[in-house]
Parts: C-alpha cells; structure tokens; sequence
C-alpha cells in the first residue's frame, strides 16, 4: 500500500467517525424527543477503483413497523374506550348513587316517605307542602338528567366537527411530509427528520382514526382504516361534517335532523362495528351522540312516562275533569304517548299544588280540580297517590325489562343500567390503557439506549484516534522522505 492510499484510507475513516459521532450526538439529544427513531449509520468499503478505505453509504432510521401498527391501533382503542367512558361517568354522575341526596332514588325516597308522612296526619298543612316540595324535585331532578343528555349529545357533536377538521389537517400534513422525503430521497439528502415529524403527525391521527399503513416506496406512505377506508394515498381523503348548534332530544342521524359524516362525498356509517371508521375517538363521539346518549334518553324518558301515567289515570282524582292532566304533567298538560321523546326533560309537578307557582298544597288531600279546602282529616286521596306511585305494572316503553315493579323499582333498575355501563366501559377502558402502556414500553425500549450509544461514542473516538495515528505516521514517513 503506497503513503497516499493509506492517507486516503485514514482521510475516509476520519470522515466516517466524524459522521457516526454527529448520529450519536443526535440520538442522545433526542432520546427524550416523542416519536424519534434511533439512528445508525451505515458503511461499506470502497473498492478498488476508488483507492479504498470506507463510504457513508447512509443515516438509517430503525423502526418496528409491525410494533408501530399495533401501537396506532392500540391508541385508537384508547381514545374511543376514553370519549364513551367520560360520557358514562358524567352521566353516572347525573343520576347520582343511591347514598347521595340528590341523586334519582335518593329523590324518590324522598317523595314516597312525604307521601306517606301527610297521609297519616293530613290535616298538617307542612306534610303537605313537603309532599309538593319533594315532588318538585323528583320533577326536576328527571329534567336535570334529561338536560345532561341532551347537553352531551351536543358537546359531542361539536367535538364530532372539531375532529373532523384535524384529522382533515392531519391528512394534509402527512401528503406534504411525503412529498418532502420522497424528494430526499430522490436527490440522495437526509430524510429521517422528516420520517419523525411524519410518524408524530400519524401517531396523533391515530387516536381520531385507526391507521394502517402501507409503503408506497421511497418513502411515501397510504393510510387506510382497518374497516378499508382509504385516508391517504397520493392525495389525501376530505371528511366533512356539518354540526349542529343544539341537538334536542327528538334529533337523530336517523330521521336526518343530524350530520353523518362524509369521506369524499359519500356518507358512511359513523358507529357501532360495522362501521369503517371504528375504533378511534371520532368514532366513539358518534357512539355518544347516536347511540349511547340516545339509548338514556329511551329509558329516562321511560321512567318518567311511567310517573306521569301513575298518577294520570282518571279513577285516581274524581275532581278532575276529563283529560286533566295528574299530579305530574307533560309541559303543564296531559301526557300522549305519540310524544313521549323528550318527556323526561318536560316533566312537572302540577301546578295546582306547586307552592312555587301558586297553587295550593291542601290540592294534594281534596283534589287537584277542588275549588275550596275540603275536610281536614280525610287521607284517602293521599292514601291513593302513595298506592299508586307504590304499586307494581310494567313499563309502557323502554328496553329496561317487562317486569312488573313499583315506580322505584323502576328507577333502581335504570340506576343500575347505568352502573353496569359504566363499569363494563370503564373496565374496557382499562385493559384498553394496559395494552397500549404495554406496547409504548417496548416501543420505547427499541428507542434510544443511552448506554449503547456512549459504549459506540467510545468504539467511535477509538476509530478516529487509529485514523488519525495513520494520518501522523504517513505525515512522518512524507517528512522522512523529503528530508532524505
């Protein structure tokens, strides 16, 4: 080997290290950077023609792609358990456990017992204002559940078109990061920060839309659900949807009084499984908003149904005239079963007893169509408002079962419906958090391994130091042989 090839070899050995320490150095500095892949460098010898030594032949990106798709997949069960978990545990919150004061049964308990209370001394004009009081709040409290169903479904709907607008910038971020690395690559530049910058825009579109990829080669990824929708692939997919301001009780993707969403113009079906998009929080925005809401709305609205016609039935106040309405009512009238959507946000307490409206309490003991105060001491109408709100029948309407059951066990079995939801989405929602925790731990520990890369800086300062003895020692024989 002559002293300039040797040179040559040390000049390319140098460059080499100097190139594989910049890597190190870039991998340290980002080994707490999110979405960040490792890289390495890759070389090879030169040949011959060339005079030797060693070529940077590239800057490696190393990534699991199968890890990574199971990860995506993973964050897209976590946003959709997390959107339909939030929703229960505020509508749990709503309803209330038994054991709070205000909750549901807590209410009716309370209504009962009054019932009860100015039965048995119906002359005291404070049990009967107690009874008015506490049916009030029975009233309000199957409002205030109605309200918060009605309220999430809108907030849901609002999130629906917030979503839906960053996943469509999302999509358009990835075409532009494509393009950007195909170019690299074409032109023989870095591309890897680009793969980075790409790989956390997808990872966020993940928990919107479960992502599969699939390589398009030299750099340019498709995007497509797992259901077979194609969100990127050249150009990216248009979502559209068109939110509402409010979204009332009677109001339903069904009957076309709600947006369904859009992918390039066609209409697809937005929840449940066999829909193309399920799996990420969009899809579990929809399951709230069409499903999961809806189906509470059914059953409180049941319920309260069930304790408008309790006390509607015409043989169980003789002073009302025909089609009066009881001692609860639709909106101040006579409930019909054509509009039974929405009751349980209208219900009221009558108010020819509500003290708070002007009526009269003593209504309770002589009738809700008596003109003047009756006997004092008679408790048989009193008598019959407890019985009725006591006795069993089976509800109208609803998917809470055919027993037959008091009133209250009516509401306990809807309280209970709500807590086993609840528990089922939270448990979901838990093995959902556990695998995807899993998965990012191994993803992790394939990223930067700070002490392998001190232990290559080491391997790295060694090559250099022997390139650079080569360079010494040639630059000692030159001055040798020019000194000769």
């Amino acid at each position: 080997m002559s002293i300039s090839t040797a040179l040559s070899n040390a000049l390319t050995g140098l460059t080499a290290s100097s190139r594989a320490a910049g890597v190190v150095s870039t991998n340290l500095a980002n080994i707490l950077t999110d979405g960040y892949a490792p890289r390495s460098i890759e070389l090879t010898a030169q040949g011959d023609g060339r005079g030797g030594g060693v070529a940077v032949v590239g800057v490696t990106r190393n990534v699991d792609a199968g890890l990574l798709s199971e990860r995506r997949l993973a964050d897209s069960a976590l946003g959709y358990n997390d959107a339909m978990a939030g929703f229960l545990t505020r509508f749990e919150t709503e309803v209330g456990l038994p054991d709070e004061p205000s909750s549901l049964t807590a209410r009716i308990a309370a209504f009962e017992a009054s019932l009860a209370s100015a039965a048995s001394k119906p002359e005291e004009e404070a049990r009967l204002t107690e009874v008015a009081l506490r049916g009030a709040e029975l009233a309000e409290k199957l409002n205030a559940i109605s309200s918060r169903i009605e309220a999430e479904r809108t907030a849901a709907d609002t999130q629906i078109n917030q979503a839906v607008d960053r996943v469509n910038t999302l999509l358009s971020q990835v075409q532009t990061l494509n393009a950007h690395i195909v170019n690299a690559k074409n032109f023989g530049h870095p591309s890897a920060s680009f793969e980075d910058q790409r790989q956390q825009v997808i990872d966020e579109l993940s928990d919107y839309v479960p992502v599969r990829s699939a390589d398009r080669g030299n750099g340019g990824l498709a995007l497509y659900t797992p259901g077979g929708t194609v969100l990127i692939d050249g150009r990216p997919a248009e979502l559209s949807f068109s939110p509402s301001n409010v979204v009332a009780a009677h109001m339903t993707e069904a009957n076309g009084l709600l947006s369904w969403l859009e992918i390039n113009g066609v209409q697809i079906t937005s929840s449940g499984a066999n829909s193309p998009i399920n799996g990420g929080r969009l899809a579990g925005l929809f399951e709230i908003r069409d499903r999961l809401a809806v189906a509470a709305q059914t059953q409180v609205d049941a319920t309260a149904r069930n304790l408008i016609e309790r006390f509607q039935d015409a043989g169980l106040d003789t002073t009302r005239a025909p089609g009066d309405p009881g001692l609860f009512t639709d909106n101040g009238g006579s409930f019909a079963v054509a509009d039974e959507i929405g009751v349980a946000g209208r219900i009221a307490l009558n108010s020819a007893v509500d003290i708070r409206q002007g009526g009269a309490a003593w209504r309770l003991r002589d009738g809700l169509g008596a003109t003047a105060p009756g006997a004092p001491g008679n408790a048989s109408l009193l008598i019959d408002l407890s019985a009725a709100i006591g006795s069993t029948n089976a509800m109208a309407s609803g998917d809470l079962g055919a027993t037959a059951r008091s009133f209250s066990g009516h509401a306990t079995s809807f309280v209970s419906r709500v807590g086993q939801q609840a528990i089922t989405v939270d448990q979901t929602l838990s093995f959902a958090a556990s695998r995807r925790a899993g998965l990012k731990d191994i993803e992790l520990q394939q990223g930067v391994d700070s002490d392998e890369q001190m232990q290559r800086l080491l391997l790295i300062e060694q090559a250099y130091s022997a390139n650079a003895r080569m360079i010494q020692t040639a630059d000692d024989m030159i001055q040798t042989l020019l000194r000769i």
